[in-house]
């Protein structure tokens, strides 16, 4: 009787468990390159652009006000957004400003 039950138990056909993990692992890849890996590499892009400011360079805030960077500290940038106005925020917080007639995607 038990091994009947057992028996019927058992699926009929269709993907084993191997098939279905190897399913699982190329979902998983295809999942890593087209989001994960493009994100990664725009972060390692906006570090480096960060770690390089410099006087003159102009930015954009997260918040979306332009600025010509004034000078650059450890952890912070001081940013010029109008004549004689100057701002001092995060390096975070700042990105490469696009360039005149250039649109942001």
């Amino acid at each position: 009787m038990l091994n009947t039950i057992l028996l019927q138990a058992q699926p009929q056909g269709g993907m084993g468990g191997g098939s279905s993990m190897i399913f699982i692992i190329i979902i998983l890849v295809v999942m890593w390159f087209l989001m994960l890996r493009p994100q990664r590499k725009k972060e390692k892009e906006e570090r480096k652009f960060r770690e390089n400011l410099q006087k003159g360079d102009r930015v954009l805030f997260s918040g979306g006000i332009y600025g010509k960077v004034h000078s650059v500290d450890a952890t912070t940038v001081e940013v010029e957004v109008s004549n004689g106005v100057i701002m001092t925020v995060e390096k975070s917080m700042v990105q490469p400003a696009p360039a005149a007639g250039e649109e942001k995607k």
